[in-house]
């Protein structure tokens, strides 16, 4: 079982839980099972063809997955990911 930390933008879906359980050998895998749980969150996440959409970021364990493996990055049990939207400004 995974930790995830949910933004404030997302916690609509969560109940207002700042922090969820999640599992998956994959970000993939996890995105899916939050999904499962939450219903909605994913196309917050992903846009249609299946990828990260360009204003989220995931780590896992304070990795970047956009230099790693994209969504297929591997979690490993007990891994911490964090779902940080891109915050714009000037």
């Amino acid at each position: 079982m995974n930790r995830v930390r949910i933004p404030t933008q997302l916690r609509t879906f969560t109940n207002d839980a700042s922090e969820v359980e999640a599992q998956g050998g994959t970000v993939s895998e996890i995105v899916d099972d939050l999904e499962a749980r939450y219903p909605g969150l994913k196309e917050r996440l992903m846009d249609d063809s299946g990828k990260l959409r360009r204003f989220v970021n995931i780590y896992v364990n304070d990795e970047d997955v956009r230099f790693l493996d994209g969504i297929g990055t591997e979690v490993p049990d007990g891994a911490k990911l964090s779902i940080i939207p891109a915050v714009a400004g000037g």
